[in-house]
């Protein structure tokens, strides 16, 4: 009897920290009202750039964020070969929105699917990032290192650098405007642009195939194991969960409400001037819809129609 009465307790206790274990889980996922607004911008992307996307004049915005999503595509190829003792001869992007990256040794089974699944991962990163004002500042401090090795691996590609220093300009130029919330929903944006090419990318490369070769071609070519489009789905079905983890891990890790989160942003690389009455400071926060179209249009017309 004993023993019945000692497995009856154990049971229980098993069940009440499932329920605690359920219950805290569904608390650190339910968004307070700032993070709501966030997943509302977010939406309002994904639906600007799905509609952005496939009307031939109105495209064009979205060509200079095309172009810096093949260049995460080309950097992670370009960083895994690294870190697999490969030695990377340039980066490459072309104004087709296509990339390359030439290295030499590394290990293929590696550097082939970094491209589709280090672009999602970045994405993911800074749609998690974009949930608050200083993960922010550090998102862009990292894409500022990034920046500087794409540089100079791609430092006889013109167009290269013309992305790179329009969109460090851009960052820059957002980091002062209304205490760095902008600079938040920019980064959100990239992240948001950046998963959802990489989607739209491995749909048309492998599994529509409407180009003749892609790394999930080339990957199925020297390993034989499955055909092009299987790699092509797997890599989606990571990329999706990628996209998905990015949202779950803003919910959960930034729970700051907008004051919170602009008194942070004033200890953590100040905008200087911040606390005067003066500057940009008294542009107040712009709302979602501006934030929108400002970001779309301030770099969509500079490039956008090269």
């Amino acid at each position: 009897m004993p023993y019945i009465e000692n497995r009856m307790a154990s049971g229980s206790l098993e069940d009440s920290t499932k329920y605690l274990f359920a219950r805290d889980f569904k608390t650190q996922v339910t968004p307070n009202e700032t993070q709501r607004n966030t997943l509302i911008v977010a939406g309002v992307y994904i639906v600007v750039i799905a509609i952005l996307w496939h009307v031939p004049i109105l495209n064009r915005i979205l060509y200079p964020f095309k172009l810096l999503t093949v260049g995460f595509h080309e950097m992670s190829h370009a960083f895994v070969g690294l870190l697999t003792c490969a030695r990377i001869h340039s980066i490459e992007l072309d104004p087709d929105e296509g990339g390359s990256t030439r290295m030499k040794g590394g290990i293929p089974c590696l550097t082939l699917p970094a491209g589709y699944l280090g672009s999602s991962f970045i994405g993911a990163c800074l749609i998690a990032c974009g949930f608050n004002t200083n993960a922010s500042k550090v998102a862009s401090l990292v894409m500022a290192v990034f920046f500087l090795f794409t540089l100079w691996w791609a430092r006889r590609n013109w167009l290269t650098w013309l992305l790179i220093l329009g969109m460090s300009g851009l960052i820059v130029m957002f980091w002062f405007v209304a205490d760095s919330i902008a600079l938040r929903y920019f980064v959100l944006f990239i992240g948001v642009m950046s998963c959802m090419y990489v989607l739209w990318d491995v749909v048309d490369d492998t599994l529509a195939r409407k180009v003749n070769t892609s790394d999930a071609s080339v990957f199925a070519e020297r390993y034989g194991c499955c055909p092009s489009r299987v790699w092509g789905f797997v890599w989606l079905v990571v990329a999706f969960i990628f996209f998905a983890a990015g949202i779950l891990v803003g919910l959960v890790a930034f729970k700051q409400n907008v004051e919170q989160q602009k008194a942070d942003s004033a200890r953590f690389l100040p905008v200087p001037g911040s606390n005067s009455s003066g500057g940009m400071a008294a542009l107040g926060s712009p709302t979602p819809a501006m934030l929108v179209w400002g970001v779309a249009l301030a770099f969509g017309s500079a490039l956008g129609l090269l």
